[in-house]
Parts: structure tokens; C-alpha cells; sequence
């Protein structure tokens, strides 16, 4: 994913007004945004080394450098972590070991018998999942394929009536990802995956363009359920310490709301197709 640190540092530029940074903003500009000379004027560093780090040809540079920029594009705390990891030297490419959950967890999974939860790796494979999980999202039933978020979400034609806003789980997915790319850039696996989604799906490759970055550790996630309906799901996500490539995400419903009650009876008609199921 060459290019990142250039294609990052030029969307963030176009997102500032002048006025706003104390410039003028009279005169005729070709790009939308701050130049690249007013990003080194404000940030207190040459043009010319400025360019070379837009470029990505500078010289392994300083957190002090890049906490100046950070700052002048007025960059959050996920994009400026974001930021340091894109402009660091490549790592060489490794080999990563196949990804395990450990029993523990599987355990405290299947502990959470009304809570859908289950673990990701840094390339949004789905690892491990509970019961729960399951009876909400169908993974036990699908393929390595089907358990990829991204692939899920941009490659099945049912992801549009499965999430019914789509557009906005999209967007969230495509961030997360570009956030998790720029940490992991030594993943191949994680960079075929993004070639293979800028290939095959054109909404991917729109969201991707715009360089979005974000840490989805909370929020609300609303899926249409063909058994249950429609599912209000608040989740938090959760580090496991002792595996730091893998993220628990818990799936809750506000006490006493449809959600609850429907989580409840999905359970039960799952546990039943469980207990039908020809052997």
C-alpha cells in the first residue's frame, strides 16, 4: 500500500480552509485546501522536506515533525497514531503465524449465552464467535469467506438488506480498515485483501480514495434479521491483552427493549435448529 503517507497528508490538506489557519485565502488556488508550502510554513520545517515527506522519500522523520503536522492539519488522536505508523520506514514483509483463539476465550465467549459476541483478527476475520453470535450473523453456517467483514459487507449482495444502513456500516468498515492497514503494514494478506475489494467492488474503491481513518471501538450496529427483524445492537470492543492482534466485540440490548426480548427468541429458535438438525 505505497502511496498511504502521500494519499493521507494530501486529504487531510483539502479538509482546511486557510482563514481557518490564519492565512489568507484571496488568490486563485488549484486545490481545495492548504498548499503544501503553508503546511511547512505552520508546521516549522523547510518546504522541501515537507515534499519529500509527502512523497514518502524523506528520511525516517521525528515525532516532533510529525506531531507538528498532525497538529496544523488538526488531526484527531486515531489519525495522528494513524499518521506515525504510515510514515515510519517499511518493516520487512513477515510471515505471520496462523491465527489462534485461545481456549479462554472461546470459554468466555460461550459464557455470554444471550450476548452475540466473537473476535476479530487485524484483517476483520471473524476467529471465534458464541451461540449468540451465530444466530445473529450466520457465521457458523457460512464459509472463511462469508466470516470477512469487508468481504461481507462489499462482496455479498445480501449486506444491503442484512444492515439497513448500509452506507453507513460501509463507510465504518472502509475507515476501520485503512486505520488497521496503516498499523499492519507488513500484513500481506491484509494488502491482498484490499486489492482484491479495490477490484471487485466500486463502493470500495470510492470510500477507500477518500482515505477515511477511524478506531471503531463503540457504537450501534442495526442489522435485519430474516428470523427476528430488525436488531438495535449498541457494542463495545475490547482488547485481548495477551493476544494483541485480536479484538472481542460485544454485542448488548438495552434492558427490557425489543431488541432483548428478540435476542431472547432467536436464541431459543436457534438452540431448536441445533437440536432438529439431521446428524
Amino acid at each position: 500500500m505505497d502511496g498511504d503517507l502521500g494519499d493521507f497528508l494530501r486529504s487531510r490538506r483539502a479538509r482546511i480552509r486557510p482563514e481557518e489557519v490564519g492565512l489568507p485565502s484571496h488568490g486563485r488556488r488549484r486545490v481545495p485546501g492548504l498548499r503544501r508550502e503553508e503546511v511547512a510554513q505552520l508546521a516549522g520545517v523547510s518546504v522541501d522536506y515537507y515534499i519529500r515527506l509527502e512523497q514518502g522519500r524523506g528520511p525516517a522523520v521525528s515525532d516532533a515533525v510529525l506531531d507538528a503536522v498532525a497538529r496544523v492539519l488538526r488531526l484527531d488522536d486515531t489519525e495522528h497514531a494513524y499518521l506515525r505508523a504510515v510514515a515510519r520506514p517499511h518493516r520487512p514483509a513477515g510471515r505471520r503465524s496462523a491465527p489462534r483463539v485461545r481456549t479462554g476465550v472461546q470459554l468466555l465467549l460461550d459464557s455470554m449465552e444471550r450476548t452475540p459476541a466473537f473476535v476479530l483478527d487485524v484483517r476483520m476475520d471473524v476467529l471465534a464467535w458464541n451461540a449468540a453470535a451465530d444466530a445473529v450473523f450466520g457465521y457458523g453456517r457460512a464459509g472463511p469467506d462469508g466470516r470477512n467483514i469487508p468481504r461481507h459487507v462489499f462482496l455479498d449482495p445480501g449486506s444491503r438488506d442484512f444492515y439497513p444502513q448500509w452506507s453507513a456500516v460501509a463507510a465504518q468498515c472502509v475507515a476501520h480498515l485503512r486505520n488497521l492497514a496503516g498499523h499492519h503494514r507488513d500484513d500481506r494478506r491484509l494488502t491482498a485483501l484490499v486489492g482484491e475489494l479495490s477490484l471487485k467492488s466500486e463502493d470500495f474503491r470510492r470510500l477507500w480514495a477518500d482515505h477515511p481513518v477511524r478506531e471503531c471501538a463503540y457504537g450501534v450496529k442495526r442489522v435485519q434479521h430474516p428470523v427476528a427483524g430488525l436488531l438495535t445492537l449498541p457494542y463495545e470492543t475490547l482488547a485481548v491483552a495477551a493476544d494483541p492482534d485480536q479484538t472481542l466485540l460485544v454485542y448488548t440490548a438495552e434492558a427490557g427493549s425489543e431488541t432483548e426480548e428478540r435476542l431472547r427468541l432467536l436464541g431459543s429458535w436457534g438452540a431448536s435448529q441445533v437440536q432438529t438438525s439431521p446428524r
